[in-house]
């Protein structure tokens, strides 16, 4: 039987074939493929090696995703298991089976669909959670000090999620955080998974324990947003547990996690928006991503008003100043109409 390694290389000897097939929205330049992102949308933040030793090897430079070609095929067919996504790659190279293979639905099905647009593929990985009251993940942010995280749709809990690590090729599953990526309609067109130490030791001990799936662009996990309503008021920021901090304390508060400070910038108004708060986030990445957004705003007849935790992150001032410390910091950062609307 084939490895996972063997199979990444049989595919990186016709990587343009495999950007074609699976990327099909992206084109060539040069020795490279360029895309906009794992969900096959358009742009050219995605670039995948054509040739070369390093051929197959692909880099998202918005949200820091890379891989070989093994990780493209699990990304945008939106797979969860390593058995299926060996299986995908197979087929793709008209290799036969080791052995017959179910699929998920319980029948010897040749094929598996993929060609879905992003929306179905993180869909599909998101019917696979469970509410998260009671759950790893709830415990998870209880003791980050977000206690109400369960009133939210947005967020799951998935018990065996998929992880590769995308050094060594070696596959395994840990509990998950799943956090449901949402356009102004509310339809998930990606997810955001944070994977846990299954003995309840916060993030899974892996290189990198937070990783996204699908179209970011434009889209966010949303927090007590209105679905195609007004929203004159909101905030917006990068991570999920920065802006869940927020909403611990402003629970009527709109607020929109981007993820990135790339998709922070680009994140687009809803309607209806007058002002928008914008959650700061220290280093360089989170200083771009808050003026892009408020160069965009100011264009757009929106006034960007910049929060800023008074330790490192809003997080560490829940934890650290409690509640009450981070209500009476807030009060005197957002306008009066505001603090009187949405503090308590």
């Amino acid at each position: 039987m084939l490895s996972a390694s063997d199979l990444a290389g049989r595919l990186a000897q016709d990587a343009e074939a495999v950007c074609r097939h699976y990327l099909s929205a992206g084109r060539r330049a040069g020795n490279y493929w360029l895309v906009g992102d794992v969900g096959n949308n358009k742009g050219r933040s995605l670039y995948v090696r054509l040739v070369g030793p390093r051929a197959g090897r692909w880099t998202d430079a918005a949200t820091g995703q890379f891989g070989d070609l093994l990780d493209l095929v699990r990304e945008t067919c939106g797979l969860v298991d390593f058995r299926d996504v060996a299986e995908e790659a197979r087929h793709f190279l008209s290799l036969p089976r080791p052995e017959p293979l179910l699929s998920r639905w319980g029948n010897a099905s040749d094929t598996l669909p993929v060609d879905r647009p992003a929306a179905e593929r993180a869909r599909r990985l998101f019917r696979m959670t469970q509410p998260l009251a009671g759950t790893l993940a709830d415990a998870y942010l209880r003791e980050r000090g977000i206690l109400r995280a369960s009133i939210h749709a947005a967020l799951r809990f998935h018990p065996s999620c998929y992880y590769r690590d995308l050094a060594t090729g070696q596959t395994s599953s840990y509990p998950a955080l799943i956090a449901a990526v949402t356009d102004a309609a509310g339809a998930i067109t990606g997810l955001h998974r944070t994977w846990l130490d299954p003995n309840g030791d916060g993030k899974a001990k892996v290189d990198d324990p937070r990783r996204a799936l699908g179209g970011l662009l434009d889209n966010g996990v949303r927090f007590c947003f209105p679905v195609n309503a007004p929203t004159p008021v909101l905030a917006a920021g990068e991570g999920v547990e920065t802006m869940l901090s927020l909403s611990h304390v402003m629970p009527g508060m709109p607020m929109v996690a981007a993820l990135t400070a790339n998709h922070l910038a680009a994140f687009n108004f809803p309607s209806g928006c007058r002002r928008i708060y914008i959650a700061a986030d220290a280093d360089a990445a989170g200083r771009h991503g808050i003026e892009g957004l408020s160069r965009r705003a100011q264009e757009c007849g929106v006034l960007p008003l910049v929060l800023s935790p008074k330790l490192g992150d809003f997080n560490e001032d829940l934890r650290r100043l409690g509640p009450d410390g981070l209500t009476a910091d807030l009060r005197s950062q957002l306008t009066p109409e505001e603090a009187m609307a949405f503090l308590p």
